[in-house]
């Protein structure tokens, strides 16, 4: 006999079996032990859903098996609460497992959010093994098609960052500026570790990506000279910081990218740092001078007493250096067809 489909059981704990199509990777244990001293105090309030089979033994009689559609957290519970049985309302035989599966992420999405990634997975499940498409999904779910195609565009992710998300060291809405840098996994990953060291918020993450996305588009453009990039990468890594430079009809612009004011003073005591002489070398092997020219330009150098500026971050005012030219021969200025395009003069940072 069909039991009413609206009928609440009693059903011994231990013939319960757990749902395989359960969404839930993850249960927070200590959430469970205080629902486990809530249902100790007051009952389980809201009971299980599950189906039962039938199954003949060999001697003629009849054993009921019963499995678990929703109420998983529940059900843990009352284990941990000592329980023997608990309500449920049992389901229809006949219900296949998509309606199970179908059942177990809404209850879960109504209830105690599932973690981003255990949505995305179970979204896939739909996907993959009951042929749903995205718009179906998100009728079932009540949330709009976007929804459902974003989550599903998390599991694009490396399981690295995966991890990161589902144990909560970022946020769903630090994964949208990550997955903008698929194509690029060493620079995925690197701004994960940031995000997570330098506790980066969102609008900073994604400030980053954009940047890194446009350099990328930067470096197809055959217009763009090659010579920048290299120095970029140089700059860049002598600062421990990303550098962008722009090249423009008089002169250019460097943009050095900072998380914070710490930051920020920690690139400005790098740069005070840096000795005229290494200065010098730098400024030289970007100009390509040949043997003889470096050995005149070092000679010059040394003989002119230079004084590394101090930079403010609170003035707007470019720091200037004082040269004292005594006892020095006569200088020919070359026209200004020979001057260095890339000297660090011609950039404002």
């Amino acid at each position: 006999m069909q039991p009413h489909h609206d009928s609440i059981f009693w059903i011994e704990v231990e013939k319960i079996k757990p749902n395989p199509f359960q969404p839930r990777r993850e249960f927070d244990q200590e959430k469970l032990a205080s629902l486990a001293e809530s249902i100790r105090q007051y009952g389980v309030l809201q009971p299980l859903v599950i189906t039962r089979r039938d199954i003949e033994k060999e001697d003629g009689g009849i054993i009921s098996e019963y499995e678990l559609i929703a109420g998983e957290r529940r059900l843990r519970a009352s284990k941990l609460a000592g329980l023997l049985q608990i309500p449920a309302v049992i389901r229809r035989e006949e219900d296949d497992d998509k309606v199970k599966l179908e059942i177990a992420i809404i209850e879960n999405l109504q209830r105690e959010d599932l973690s981003p990634i255990d949505r995305a997975r179970a979204f896939q499940r739909l996907v993959d093994d009951f042929r749903f498409k995205h718009i179906e999904i998100a009728k079932k779910v009540s949330k709009s098609r976007e929804y459902v195609s974003n989550s599903l565009r998390l599991l694009a992710l490396p399981e690295e960052i995966l991890n990161g998300l589902a144990a909560g060291n970022i946020s769903e809405g630090h994964a949208r500026p990550l997955m903008m840098l698929c194509d690029r996994p060493e620079e995925q990953s690197t701004l994960f570790k940031e995000i997570v060291f330098k506790h980066m918020t969102v609008r900073d993450a994604e400030s980053i990506a954009r940047r890194i996305a446009y350099d990328k588009v930067r470096k197809k453009d055959r217009f763009v000279d090659p010579e920048l990039f290299d120095l970029e990468e140089k700059l860049a890594d002598k600062l421990g910081a990303r550098v962008h430079i722009e090249r423009k009809q008089v002169g250019g612009k460097i943009t050095i990218d900072f998380t914070s004011i710490e930051n920020l003073q920690e690139l400005i005591d790098a740069m005070n740092k840096r000795e005229g002489e290494n200065l010098q070398k730098e400024h030289i092997s970007a100009m390509g001078l040949d043997e003889t020219e470096e050995e005149e330009a070092s000679f010059a150098q040394e003989n002119t007493p230079t004084e590394t500026p101090f930079i403010d971050v609170h003035s707007h005012e470019r720091p200037t250096e004082e040269v004292s030219h005594a006892h020095e021969e006569p200088v020919v200025v070359n026209d200004e067809d020979d001057e260095d395009l890339y000297a660090l003069h011609k950039f404002s940072l």
